[in-house]
């Protein structure tokens, strides 16, 4: 299993840069709804960033706690949750270092997190996912795709059959990703029952008109 390694915040040094990762992402809407639907209290972001998901479920009225690997990011979700009077428990730590007790949560987040690390890994933090939740807990989650370009891309070194190293310019320099097609999710979720299930292929326009791709499973899972 590779060292952890985490997002470079820095790269990200104005506000205008900032702004993608300060707004919740769609699916967290339809997350927050469901999950106080169904009467889940205890939240986990793991991989919290700069805070977006754990704000707004804080605000929602979950009892929230939060982990990043990068201490920046931390330091700035500390910021803003300060700012909001908001009472969240912080944690700069790796995420395959989660030092809660076995069924602690009723809903957990990891989203563009977990992938970074490589196939042992993957396995490492979805044993632990299963250990926090409780029983009928669910937690959402996104893994790469092996149709994304990066995974396809020569240039970035591979460290095993689902793992290779970003090596483009960006906050993801250098760090390892895990990549995922149908022929390994349904081992890898064993465990679960897979409540949700979808392959995502998203578009970002250049300032030249043309178009980044990024492909992603998106999975919601119960204990």
């Amino acid at each position: 299993m590779v060292k952890s390694k985490g997002w470079n915040w820095k790269m990200l040094n104005d506000e205008t840069k900032k702004e993608i990762w300060l707004e919740p992402s769609m699916e967290s809407y339809y997350l927050l709804n469901r999950w106080k639907r169904q009467g889940k209290k205890e939240f986990l972001d793991i991989g919290c960033g700069l805070g977006r998901h754990t704000i707004q479920f804080s605000k929602a009225g979950f009892n929230t706690k939060a982990i990043d690997i990068s201490k920046d990011a931390v330091d700035y979700a500390k910021k803003w949750a300060q700012e909001e009077n908001l009472s969240i428990d912080f944690l700069n730590t790796d995420m395959m270092e989660l030092p809660y007790e076995d069924e602690s949560f009723d809903c957990i987040l990891c989203r563009n997190v977990i992938s970074h690390t490589d196939t042992d890994g993957i396995k490492c933090i979805l044993d632990r996912i299963y250990d926090l939740l409780k029983k009928d807990g669910e937690c959402f989650l996104t893994l790469g795709s092996k149709n994304a370009s990066t995974y396809k891309d020569p240039k970035n070194p591979v460290l095993d059959e689902n793992t290779k190293i970003r090596m483009d310019d960006g906050p993801e320099k250098g760090v390892q990703h895990f990549y995922a097609d149908m022929n390994i999710i349904p081992e890898l979720f064993k465990k679960f029952k897979i409540e949700l299930l979808y392959h995502n292929q998203e578009f970002k326009q250049k300032e030249d008109g043309s178009f980044n791709s990024y492909w992603h499973y998106f999975l919601l899972i119960r204990k």
